[in-house]
């Protein structure tokens, strides 16, 4: 009768993962035992019994089906294929204290890191001044910052790349959580010279036969473009699309086109921003987050300061 083994053996053909999963648990113990060339010491040091010590690199040794030490009672030394595992398990040992301290570093409560995204729009005026806010009361906490569209900032949250995002429209998917922080108006923006730009107000259907120059399809501010046309009754003809609205505006000032867009916040020459009356032309902008997943101290901090905001959160 033979007794068979709990614990998984390694193949020859055994998959990396599967060598990972299995040697890992001993790395340490194994770089403990070359340091000091003793068993008993070495137990001591890193405070296991010497019997678990002792076990774990013979299987160690096993698993590689390679002799790792030349044994001498207790007292052991390297052998050549040892002393070359060693070297790599070093680093390996290194690398993983690093990560440590760095994931602790992120998640500290006065000096962590949060990975925050936010649309282009955002990014001259409102998260900067919303950082030094936060910063007041946080001033260690770092940032990590992300410009892009809503959908790509949602892809990078679900991929664990960002902790919360800024965006618009307010996403609605049952993996997120989201809040409806504020709105901000939008404006038909023509040339200086354009036939209505001596005007200050303007129903969207007036421009029902203008070029329209937009931001790409899968843009939170191009759906909002094309619902808004479609309520005022004509399809835009878009002649540009770009990835920043202040672009658009410069395409705008060289007379190639008219655009709906947001504020800026300096003001551009070359062009007229007109209040549009019908219909109700604004977006609606929103923190999301994933849900159920856990909070860092700075991250659950800044998500509490941005929902402090609501009804606040833009320049005036």
């Amino acid at each position: 009768m033979h007794q068979q083994r709990s614990e998984p053996h390694l193949s020859p053909s055994s998959d990396t993962e599967d060598i990972v999963a299995l040697l890992a648990p001993r790395l340490a113990y194994f770089a403990g035992v070359a340091r000091t060339e003793h068993v008993t010491r070495a137990a001591q040091e890193m405070q296991v019994p010497q019997s678990t010590l002792s076990r774990a690199m013979v299987r160690l040794e096993q698993d590689l089906g390679v002799d790792l030490f030349a044994r001498r009672g207790r007292t052991v030394s390297l052998t050549p294929a040892g002393r070359t595992f060693l070297a790599s398990v070093e680093r390996a040992l290194a690398e993983i204290e690093r990560a440590a301290d760095a994931v602790r570093a992120d998640a500290d409560a006065t000096s962590g890191k949060v990975a925050f995204g936010f649309l282009h729009t955002m990014g001259s005026e409102t998260v900067p001044g919303l950082i030094r806010a936060f910063r007041a009361d946080h001033p260690r906490v770092r940032f990590s910052l992300v410009q892009n569209y809503g959908e790509a900032m949602i892809e990078r949250m679900r991929a664990g790349e960002l902790d919360l995002c800024l965006t618009s429209p307010v996403p609605d998917a049952p993996d997120l959580v989201a809040r409806r922080l504020d709105e901000q108006k939008l404006r038909l923006v023509v040339p200086a010279d354009h036939r209505l730009a001596a005007r200050k107000r303007v129903r969207l259907a007036e421009a029902a036969d203008e070029t329209f120059v937009t931001l790409e399809p899968g843009y939170g501010l191009r759906r909002i473009t094309d619902d808004l046309c479609q309520q005022a009754g004509f399809r835009p003809r878009v002649a540009f699309e770009g990835e920043e609205a202040e672009t658009l505006r410069g395409l705008v000032a060289a007379g190639l086109g008219v655009a709906l867009l947001p504020p800026p916040a300096v003001p551009r020459p070359g062009v007229v921003e007109l209040t549009v009356t019908a219909p109700r032309a604004a977006r609606e902008i929103g923190v999301a987050w994933l849900d159920g997943h856990p909070d860092t101290p700075p991250v659950a901090a800044f998500k509490k300061f941005l929902l402090s905001r609501r009804g606040n959160l833009l320049p005036d």
